[in-house]
């Protein structure tokens, strides 16, 4: 039997990747990370860095710094110590590749429990299921491995705190699961195996009413996927996993009574190695501080790899929201270019948001004219005995 496993996990890895190969090879006659034009950077898991809730995903992908809600723990684990509600829980479903095949899908688990006025606890499910797949060494029927079903999923736990009124810290553990050969049987001297790793999050929140301009300025910072290398085939090939820094802010200004207006502004960095040869072999700790300085271009092809997500949020008597946003990437990084638009809305506990995405670089995406969904349910605060700390 051929070397199956390098060429079936390659295959895999590109499925489970296929939003940035179908949106990244500017030259479809070139293998990706053979163009000497095409720079972008891969990594093991990708499906942690895809927008699971429909919110952000209408507001260009932005959410460091948006006001708090039942999904803040992915953005920002600071930001969950700010909602002002008792406890809840949302459920997100995003198709994948929803125009060329139907058994592909991301799924999103979240809820919340406030357990006083300063300290958020959460946890959430991530699921990415990438369809069947049929095996074969060849053509003919002998030669069949059976159905494969590729998964990956992700649970978080996440503990924020406020610090003072206006500031707030938080962090999250995270346990990965990567099962690119699903069920499949390969074959004997096939070295498979689930790829695991165990990440961090950290995030600090800082948010503050501007006086006498009935609005809110809100800052937010985070560094997601600090963990390690994660290998399908043993510790001798390993792959960095997403680490990122997102950095933003948000502004929101009330129009009046009834209307609501907020400007988001994310910037996003992977702090794993720019493609060179022997960059995957980098030990953990050194990939990802020299992140910042290792690009063959220089300081501007570092600012290259700087993706940005803006997006605009309105609300009319905070029970109907419209949404929109654009996330850019140059060109030799990936070159994701799209606009997106959003819909929201909420009575009592009760709420739901949905999303579109509409590609501008020419290119096909796996996101491409589909909706997105989120629906929540949230119970109120319940009235606390004791006397918080910071007062």
């Amino acid at each position: 039997m051929m070397k199956k496993l390098s060429l079936y996990v390659a295959l895999i890895f590109l499925s489970a990747n296929s939003a940035f190969v179908f949106a990244q090879n500017n030259n479809p006659g070139v293998v990706i990370g053979q163009d000497p034009l095409n720079k972008n950077i891969t990594t093991a898991v990708p499906f942690l860095t895809i927008t699971p809730d429909s919110r952000a995903a209408g507001m260009g992908d932005a959410g460091v710094a948006t006001s708090p809600d039942v999904n803040s723990a992915y953005w920002n684990a600071g930001k969950l110590a700010f909602i002002d509600k008792g406890y809840g829980v949302s459920l997100s479903y995003t198709p994948w590749l929803a125009k060329i095949i139907n058994d592909m899908k991301l799924v999103y688990l979240s809820g919340f429990y406030k357990i006083n006025r300063e300290e958020t606890v959460g946890m959430s499910l991530k699921y990415f299921d990438l369809g069947k797949i049929n095996l074969n060494t060849g053509p003919l029927p002998s030669q069949s491995l059976g159905t494969a079903n590729p998964r990956e999923f992700a649970i978080d736990v996440t503990y924020s705190r406020l610090l003072s009124e206006h500031f707030s810290i938080g962090g999250s553990l995270r346990y990965v699961n990567s099962n690119l050969t699903g069920s499949a049987n390969l074959g004997s001297g096939v070295d498979a195996q689930v790829g695991q790793s165990v990440a961090v999050d950290l995030g600090v929140f800082y948010t503050k009413p501007l006086k006498n301009k009935n609005a809110t300025l809100s800052l937010g910072a985070s560094i997601s996927n600090i963990g390690a290398k994660m290998s399908y085939t043993g510790p001798t090939s390993s792959n960095f996993i997403p680490t990122n820094l997102r950095l933003g802010g948000a502004y929101k200004t009330e129009l009046n009574a009834l209307n609501t207006l907020t400007f988001a502004l994310d910037f996003n960095k992977l702090m794993v190695p720019s493609p060179a040869p022997g960059s995957t072999q980098k030990p953990l700790l050194s990939g990802i501080l020299g992140s910042f300085g290792d690009a063959s271009g220089g300081f501007s092809e570092e600012l290259r790899e700087v993706t940005i997500s803006a997006g605009v949020e309105y609300w009319y008597n905070q029970t109907f929201a419209g949404r929109l946003g654009y996330f850019y990437e140059a060109q030799d990084k990936g070159n994701r270019k799209y606009l997106t638009a959003g819909i929201g809305f909420k009575k009592d506990q009760f709420g739901f948001d949905g999303a579109y995405m509409i590609p501008t670089n020419g290119r096909e995406s796996a996101l491409a004219e589909t909706f997105r969904l989120t629906v929540m349910y949230i119970w109120p605060t319940k009235a606390k005995a004791e006397e918080s700390v910071t007062d």
